[in-house]
C-alpha cells in the first residue's frame, strides 16, 4: 500500500511537473512573440520620428536658405539697377557715388556670400563616408595657413604651427582640410584685432589631438552649448553651419570635437582621432 502510495505521488509530481514545463514554454513563446511584436512597434515608431526630425530640420533649413538668399538678392537686384542707370548714361559714377567697378565689386560679394552658403548646405546635408588615406598633418596645416596668411596679416595675426613633421594621420584628408579649415577661419573672425592663432597635434591618451587655439576674446559660456547647432551663428553673416559640418566629420571618423576656455582669454578647439580606430596613427606621432 505504501509502494502504491509513493508511486502514485511520484506519478502526481511528475505529471506537474511536465504541466508545469509546458507552461512555463508556451508562456516564453508568448514573450517572445511579445517582445518581437513591441520590437518592431518600436521601430516603426524611431523611423516615424526620425522622419519627422529629417523633416523638422528640412523646414529649418529651407527657412533659413530662403532667409539668406532673399538678404543677398535685395542688393544684388539695387547694384545691378545702379550699374544700370550708369551704363545708360554713359558714366563713371552714378548719383549714388559708387563707380561701376565698386558696383561690381558688391556683386561679387554678394555672389560669393551665397556661394559659400550653398557650400556650406552641401557639406551639412552630404552623407559621404570616409576615403581613408594616411598623409602628414603638418604638411596639410601649412597649406591652410598660406591660404589665411595674406587676411591674418592685414589683421595683425600672428600664426603658429607646432605640429611636429613626423605626425602622420589617417583619414580623409579632403574632411579633416575642411574641419581644420573652418576652425581657422571661425579664430581669425575672434581675432578682429590681432593676436595669436595656434595649431598643435600630439598624443592624448588613445587619440591624437588637433588643437586650434587663439587668444581672442573667448565664447561666453552661455553660447558655447549652442556652438554646435545647425544655424547657430554670433556673426552678421554665415550660414551657422561651419562647427556642425565640423562635428559631423569627427563622427563620421569616430571622433570628437570639443571646446573650452582658456585662461586669461582666448578658446581652443580640439579635434580628438581615436587611435585604435585609426592604426596607423601609432607610428610618427609624438607623446
Amino acid at each position: 500500500m505504501t509502494d502504491l502510495t509513493e508511486e502514485l505521488t511520484l506519478e502526481s509530481v511528475l505529471e506537474i511537473w511536465q504541466s508545469t514545463t509546458a507552461r512555463l514554454e508556451q508562456t516564453h513563446l508568448t514573450l517572445q512573440a511579445e517582445v518581437r511584436r513591441l520590437t518592431a512597434e518600436l521601430e516603426e515608431k524611431n523611423r516615424q520620428l526620425a522622419k519627422k526630425n529629417r523633416l523638422a530640420d528640412l523646414g529649418q533649413m529651407a527657412g533659413h536658405v530662403a532667409h539668406e538668399v532673399r538678404n543677398h538678392l535685395v542688393p544684388l537686384t539695387l547694384y545691378l539697377s545702379l550699374l544700370r542707370r550708369q551704363q545708360t548714361a554713359s558714366s563713371s559714377a552714378s548719383t549714388s557715388g559708387f563707380t561701376s567697378l565698386q558696383l561690381l565689386d558688391k556683386i561679387d560679394t554678394n555672389l560669393n556670400s551665397m556661394r559659400t552658403m550653398v557650400h556650406d548646405l552641401l557639406n551639412f546635408t552630404a552623407n559621404r563616408q570616409p576615403q581613408w588615406t594616411t598623409f602628414h598633418l603638418g604638411g596639410l596645416i601649412d597649406e591652410l595657413m598660406d591660404e589665411i596668411r595674406s587676411q591674418c596679416s592685414a589683421h595683425g595675426i600672428r600664426l603658429s604651427s607646432q605640429v611636429a613633421p613626423q605626425v602622420t594621420l589617417s583619414a580623409d584628408i579632403d574632411m579633416v582640410r575642411s574641419a581644420i579649415r573652418n576652425l581657422l577661419l571661425n579664430a581669425v573672425d575672434a581675432l578682429a584685432d590681432g593676436g595669436t592663432l595656434t595649431v598643435d597635434a600630439q598624443r592624448d591618451g588613445q587619440a591624437l589631438r588637433i588643437d586650434v587655439v587663439d587668444d581672442g576674446p573667448g565664447i561666453p559660456p552661455e553660447l558655447q552649448a549652442r556652438l554646435f547647432d545647425p544655424f547657430f551663428t554670433t556673426k552678421a553673416t554665415g550660414t551657422g553651419l561651419g562647427l556642425s559640418i565640423v562635428e559631423r566629420i569627427m563622427e563620421s571618423h569616430a571622433g570628437v570635437v570639443r571646446v573650452q576656455t582658456r585662461v586669461p582669454q582666448g578658446t581652443c578647439f580640439s579635434l580628438y582621432f581615436p587611435l585604435i580606430a585609426l592604426p596607423h596613427l601609432s607610428e610618427g606621432t609624438r607623446s
